[in-house]
């Protein structure tokens, strides 16, 4: 996929004004971005300031110091593009414990693997000869801590490795990497009329790390550095019923790959594709903010937005929804989501459904699904 869109970019690049062109920022590891869980997914993948869940490695590690209960752990599952193919999916587990005497610190830890099936590899007379099984996953751990009552940070380490099948007679291996997250969550009680709201805010910027290749260092990929800055407000409507409603800004923290400008000589373009190729992550983060051939209104189309909006009777019931808005020129993802779950004392099951609002879209109807425990709620039934 990020192998057509750069060709379609250079296409497009001999007619097409700069500030117009299709210029996505293509990186390794593309399954990184991929919301695992159905309460995120059910929000048009929302959630840095959305309140602390099971799933909060991913979006927001930080939110671990705020959890109620001692410990917890949750599956989802989501079956991946299946308009095109039927065996390719998401799986993620994830969990974490609370620790010290008033339960300020936290560790969590995640595992996710995207397998993206079988691929038959065929010589040019169309005969089989090999079946491939791509895949990548990444394991990571977190620690956060509350530095006061209303706020905490959190890092985390990742592991990363992505084998795309690779056949080690053509001079390929899988690639791995190592990156970091910094988090950080807040929370403060608004007065609202006659009762509070708790109005929520959060980062993380995640996936810091060494960039990827499949060639022995011949090529170097970047990761999906990602920005997420997030801020939103939980309102009681009556003694049962509250609304909460978010709001996530996202940016990658990747450099634009360079494309050959109509007048730019093979030389130039080609020294430009070498600083790139060679470009540090730390470098590449900086340069993410000022680099778009396009200049600053270009830097602007590479934000994505998702804005939600959380319903709950009781603390028990959920219902949810979002939006989530690419730039048509950075990639085009939009798309509405909806979701509701259910949660007893000691389990919880929630689900998700993608509706895509722009035509052919590979990811329109996507399921998610992820089944959650209290562990205080289990230890509790054995007492």
């Amino acid at each position: 996929m990020c192998i057509a869109s750069t060709a379609l970019a250079k296409a497009q690049g001999s007619n097409d004004d700069e500030k117009n062109r299709f210029s996505p920022l293509n990186t390794a590891v593309p399954s990184l971005s991929i919301a695992p869980d159905a309460r995120g997914g059910g929000m048009g993948d929302n959630g840095a300031s959305t309140l602390p869940d099971i799933a909060s490695q991913y979006w927001n590690p930080s939110k671990y110091a705020f959890m109620e209960s001692k410990a917890g752990i949750g599956i989802s599952y989501t079956p991946w593009m299946r308009k095109i193919v039927n065996d390719v999916a998401l799986a993620y587990l994830s969990g974490y414990y609370k620790l010290g005497q008033h339960d300020q610190h936290a560790i969590g830890a995640s595992l996710r693997y995207f397998s993206l099936g079988v691929v038959e590899m065929r010589d040019i007379g169309g005969t089989w000869y090999q079946d491939l099984n791509p895949y990548e996953m990444a394991v990571d751990l977190s620690y956060s801590i509350k530095l006061t009552e209303g706020f905490s940070l959190g890092v985390a380490m990742r592991y990363i490795r992505s084998d795309m099948g690779a056949n080690s007679d053509d001079g390929l291996s899988p690639g791995n990497s190592a990156a970091a997250d910094l988090s950080g969550y807040g929370e403060k009680y608004l007065a609202l009329g006659n009762s509070e709201g708790l109005w929520s805010y959060g980062f993380n910027i995640s996936n810091m790390g060494n960039k990827v290749s499949y060639d022995g260092g011949t090529t170097n990929q970047f990761l999906p550095t990602n920005l997420k800055l997030g801020t939103g407000l939980l309102m009681p409507l009556d003694d049962y019923n509250q609304l909460g409603i978010y709001i996530d800004f996202n940016k990658y923290l990747v450099p634009s790959e360079p494309i050959q400008m109509n007048d730019e000589e093979d030389s130039d373009f080609e020294t430009r594709r070498e600083d790139y190729n060679n470009m540090q992550f730390v470098k590449g983060m900086v340069k993410s903010f000022s680099d778009a051939p396009g200049g600053f209104s270009e830097e602007l189309k590479e934000i994505n937005i998702s804005v939600a909006a959380e319903y709950n009777y009781n603390s028990q019931f959920f219902v949810r929804g979002g939006y989530f808005y690419e730039n048509q020129m950075k990639g085009n993802r939009q798309y509405f989501s909806v979701g509701a779950g259910f949660k007893m004392n000691v389990l919880k099951i929630d689900a998700a459904y993608l509706i895509s609002t722009v035509p052919s879209n590979p990811l329109d109807q996507t399921l998610r699904f992820t089944l959650s425990f209290d562990m205080d709620g289990l230890k509790g039934l054995f007492q």
